[in-house]
Order: structure tokens, then C-alpha cells, then sequence
């Protein structure tokens, strides 16, 4: 059965995108440019908002149109509050969230370079993160997609088998961002892989091609997809070849912060919309490159997916099916 034709038949429109992560308290300081080491600069702008890579993707699929819920650890202080009104503003089901009491709330320190847009990320946590146990906890009744981070490697390959064992017709995904010890249990069981050109660099591979073609030999995953900045974005089908989707720049670039999230909320769209993977990805990018002309993860007014484009040819290097 085709992938779209697939995903349309568990699209149930009363369903819900469980993502499962971290929530933080970011606080952003907006530089006409990035200081050197010992400088004292002043900020242009403060924010004090909510972030955390699945929080930020469930805002931007619920202004896409899904039903979302959180499941997450939090601390029992006033930036958790904060967090959960945000959450709660964007129709985001947060009843099966975690508070820890007496913990604090992870915080990050973002410093935005107004610019280039770019962004850099200081980020203090110390809050037990979720456990399988936790999880088991939660319901999965009414879920279309389950969304997990790349967290915690054994807790969270517990948590897939769960969810790949009582609703196997769910589909499940899964955000490489980060090199972690035990992150290749997290291989086996997902649907979905979507890496970060961090990871890839991390895992040693300066070419999306080659890496995407290295991870399918790891992995039992149908889709393996690789966001690569301004470059765009590639993606393999189990069995098929690397296919390159270019990327999209917005007339100025004002804020990258949350840009990969945006993207990942992009594919998931497009997947949960019957779209191919093509379509999926291309969705995606145009997405994504968009928002880094806004400030914050607002949908550009009137955003529309972009029509089907052909795509390039394969990569030489590329064998298209996985190496033996």
C-alpha cells in the first residue's frame, strides 16, 4: 500500500499527536551582533517563552490543525506554570504531564544574533527525565502519531515497544539531534527517523547522502530523513535511493531558533495529510524556511504547502538500496 494511502487511513480526525519530551523556560536575549568572549553587551529585546524540541513541534502541528498532547517532566515552580499556559494557548492537552515536587523547570539561555539570525544555546537542566514506568501511565486510546526526542536512550526505547506492541497501526517517530550514549537502541522500532545535520556531522559524515545510506543499514525504520540547514533537507525510503530537496531561504533571515522543530512538525503534517515523502519533505523545507523570516514559531499568515516539485536525480554516491 502506497505511504500516503497508508496514513490517511489512521488520520482519524478525533485523534491526537502524542509528543514526548522535554519543556523548557527559554530566555532570549536579542544582540545586534554576537559578542566576543569577555564583552558586555547590552540586549536589544528579552523574551521569556516556552521551548523544548517536541513542545515546539506540537505548537506548530496544532496551528496546523492537529490535536496534540505533551507528555513530559516538569518542575512545580513558576516557569512550569508559564510553560503549561502556553501549552494551554496553543490547545495543546498537557493532563498527563509530570511535576516533580521541589524540582525546577530545565532552562535555556538563548543569545539571538539579530544580524544573521542565528542562535546560540546555553541549557541547564537538573530534572529526572521521564521514565518508562511513566509512560506506561499514559493512554494511547486516541493517538494518530507518537513523537518521541532522541532522549534517554533505554527509557525510551521502552516506551516504542509499548506503543508498537498495543496500537502497531500508529505511527511512531523519532528526532535525532544529538550523539547520546545508547542511541542506537533507538533504531529498531520506529517509522520515522528525523536526524539533525548535527547528528549526522557528530556520526561522521559530512554528506547527507552518505549518511542517510549508513543509517538505513542500522535501522528498521520505512523513512530516514536528514534536515541540512540552508541546504534543504534529504530523504531515503527503505529499499529506494537518496532524493535532495532544496531548501528555501526567506527574504531575510530574523530568527533559526526552533527551525529544525518547525521542520520536524512539517514531515509529520505532511505524513498525517497523505502526502508522499516527497511532498512531505518539500512541505517541510518551505516550512521551515519560512518561519526563519518570523520571529518566533508563528505559521506565516496564510501559509500554504507548496505544490509538488520534481525532485533531483539521485547522487552518484548514492546506491539507492541499503549496502549488505
Amino acid at each position: 500500500m502506497p505511504w500516503g494511502s497508508a496514513l490517511r487511513a489512521t488520520s482519524d480526525p478525533g485523534g491526537r499527536v502524542l509528543g514526548v519530551g522535554i519543556a523548557t523556560l527559554d530566555v532570549i536575549n536579542e544582540v545586534a551582533s554576537y559578542p566576543a568572549e569577555d564583552d558586555e553587551v547590552r540586549a536589544l529585546a528579552q523574551r521569556r517563552v516556552r521551548g523544548g524540541n517536541v513542545t515546539n513541534s506540537l505548537s506548530v502541528l496544532s496551528q496546523l490543525g492537529h490535536a496534540c498532547r505533551w507528555v513530559g517532566m516538569l518542575g512545580d515552580d513558576a516557569a512550569a506554570d508559564l510553560i503549561l499556559q502556553d501549552l494551554g494557548c496553543h490547545r495543546i492537552d498537557t493532563r498527563e504531564a509530570v511535576r516533580v515536587p521541589g524540582g525546577a523547570t530545565p532552562t535555556s539561555y538563548v543569545t539571538l544574533n539579530r544580524s544573521n539570525g542565528s542562535r546560540t544555546i546555553i541549557h541547564f537542566r537538573d530534572l529526572p527525565e521521564l521514565d518508562a514506568s511513566a509512560f506506561d501511565r499514559v493512554s494511547l486510546t486516541d493517538v494518530v502519531w507518537v513523537h518521541f526526542e532522541g532522549r534517554n536512550p533505554p527509557e525510551t526505547h521502552r516506551m516504542i515497544q509499548r506503543v508498537r506492541a498495543e496500537v502497531p497501526h500508529v505511527p511512531v517517530s523519532v528526532e535525532l539531534e544529538k550523539r547520546r550514549d545508547g542511541i542506537d537502541a533507538l533504531m529498531v522500532g520506529p517509522r520515522v527517523l528525523l536526524a539533525s545535520r548535527a547528528f549526522a556531522l557528530a556520526s561522521g559524515f559530512d554528506q547527507p547522502a552518505s549518511f542517510l545510506e549508513d543509517l538505513a543499514q542500522h535501522t528498521s525504520a520505512e523513512l530516514c530523513v536528514v534536515a541540512w540547514g540552508a541546504h534543504g533537507a534529504s530523504y531515503m525510503r527503505r529499499g529506494g535511493a537518496v532524493r535532495q530537496v532544496p531548501g528555501f531561504a526567506p527574504d531575510k533571515v530574523i530568527d533559526t531558533l526552533g527551525a529544525g522543530d518547525v521542520f520536524n512538525a512539517g514531515v509529520i503534517h505532511g505524513l498525517l495529510s497523505g502526502l508522499s515523502p516527497a511532498e512531505a519533505v518539500a512541505v517541510a523545507v518551505k516550512l521551515a524556511g519560512e518561519t526563519c523570516g518570523l520571529m518566533g514559531l508563528r505559521l506565516p499568515t496564510g501559509w500554504v504547502a507548496p505544490d509538488p516539485e520534481p525532485l533531483e536525480p539521485p547522487s552518484e554516491s548514492s546506491s539507492g538500496a541499503p549496502k549488505s
